[in-house]
């Protein structure tokens, strides 16, 4: 998989190069480029954004240095029409279905925006070269597209094959198919007496299947306590 990061920030991402996403990158399974925004602008200044049509407070980023930039990186893309994610509050949500969706496309170039967004031209006009895919991390307002990206790449590589040490751990993880979407059940390691709090008895019986239901359970408690929206629940 091949990732590109556009960005006024692209420090923002060093933090890819540690963990399980770093040693995919060491072993070439992913590749990972950043881009400075402002390394495709055209004035002494470096000026990225500018005041917002219709008025209102804040800035918008311009398009001029946002179409070089996607310019520059589509003349170096061996594939067609790579996925374009731009991050935004009004974007789509982004779930683990989706990750796992984004995890089988071989380029993705993510943009991530400041101030009070990219201008809309820009994501109009890479509709054409580009699959555009405006997504948001949640039901909050970040500074900027930088830590959105940064969970939505760590969610989508830690589902390419080679990445995880034991694939297993992705079939009984919370919103996995293998759990029917829901929840994880917790978990426990030893001792199993801790500051007067014991293991589940259940977990020490060594009987599979008791212990297959009691976590079945657990997801579904879980799940209607915190998330029963995952259940079809209002």
């Amino acid at each position: 998989m091949k990732i590109d990061l556009i960005s006024i920030f692209p420090e923002y991402f060093a933090p890819l190069g540690l963990s399980l996403v770093g040693k995919a990158i060491a072993s070439g399974l992913v590749s990972v480029a950043t881009h400075d925004l402002r390394d495709y602008t055209h004035d002494v200044h470096r000026s990225v954004d500018d005041t917002p049509y219709g008025g209102g407070a804040g800035m918008v980023m311009k398009p001029e240095p946002w179409g070089d930039a996607l310019d520059a990186v589509l003349g170096a893309s061996p594939i067609e029409r790579p996925v374009l994610v731009v991050t935004s509050p009004a974007g789509e949500p982004f779930t683990q279905a989706l990750a796992g969706e984004l995890a089988s496309c071989p380029h993705l170039v993510f943009a991530c925006g400041r101030y009070e967004g990219i201008d809309h031209r820009v994501i109009e006009w890479a509709g054409g070269p580009f699959d555009v895919r405006e997504l948001s991390v949640g039901d909050y307002v970040l500074n900027g597209g930088e830590v959105a990206a940064l969970a939505m790449i760590e969610a989508i590589v830690r589902l390419l094959p080679g990445v995880l040490g034991n694939p297993e751990s992705l079939v009984e993880e919370s919103y996995a198919d293998g759990t029917d979407g829901l929840l994880e059940y917790p978990v426990y390691t030893k001792p199993a007496s801790w500051r007067g709090l014991e293991v589940p008895a259940v977990l020490l019986s060594g009987h599979h299947g008791q212990v297959a239901d009691w976590r079945k359970q657990q997801s579904l408690a879980l799940t209607k306590s915190r998330r029963p929206d995952l259940l079809g629940d209002p």
